[in-house]
């Protein structure tokens, strides 16, 4: 009975060849709840994805957010996505590529977004995090910070953090640090 089966996998396998595509590849669980997740995706229009190693790798992926309201407005900012085959139980690795002045994130792109931590459910999927990155972006929270000088300075003067905003996202330097042009 057993080589029943590897027998039928065979031809399955060999069928794929045949066609041209190459070797059937199951797809793990992580990757079929994602492609739901991607087919589902409802973005604000001021977000977009984009698969950087084509579509084949979906477990991939870059969100870019250009904030229209807030202190980022007018920024674009660029996130990666890495998700792992076993998603929706753990969260998607998310770094930032635009080196941003930002109290919930550090210079090195890691994000303090509590559900990419210890608030992570598998109920929750891609589009919560985006809008979740989408409303850091728009909201800033002082009270959680990666980036404890930015933190201070939108507690203690936001009218100084709107102007260190606005000079980084131009392209400029706020204190020791260089920011190159996000808009």
């Amino acid at each position: 009975m057993i080589r029943l089966f590897k027998v039928k996998e065979k031809q399955k396998e060999e069928a794929g060849n045949a066609n041209g595509r190459g070797p059937l590849k199951k797809q793990s669980a992580g990757e079929l709840r994602l492609h739901k997740d991607i087919s589902e995706l409802n973005l604000p229009k001021s977000c977009t994805i984009s698969f950087p190693n084509g579509k084949d790798d979906l477990m991939n992926f870059e969100v870019s957010i250009k904030p229209d309201e807030g202190y980022y407005m007018g920024g674009k900012f660029l996130f990666t996505f890495n998700v792992s085959a076993t998603y929706p139980h753990e969260a998607p690795k998310v770094k930032c590529k635009t080196k941003v002045y930002h109290p919930n994130i550090d210079l090195e792109g890691n994000i303090c977004l509590n559900i990419l931590r210890e608030d992570w459910k598998p109920v929750l999927n891609i589009n919560t995090i985006v809008y979740g990155l989408y409303h850091l972006l728009t909201e800033p929270n002082h009270e959680d910070p990666l980036n404890q000088e930015a933190a201070a300075v939108l507690r203690d003067n936001p009218k100084a953090f709107k102007s260190n905003v606005r000079t980084a996202i131009g392209g400029g330097r706020v204190g020791d640090t260089y920011f190159a042009r996000c808009i």
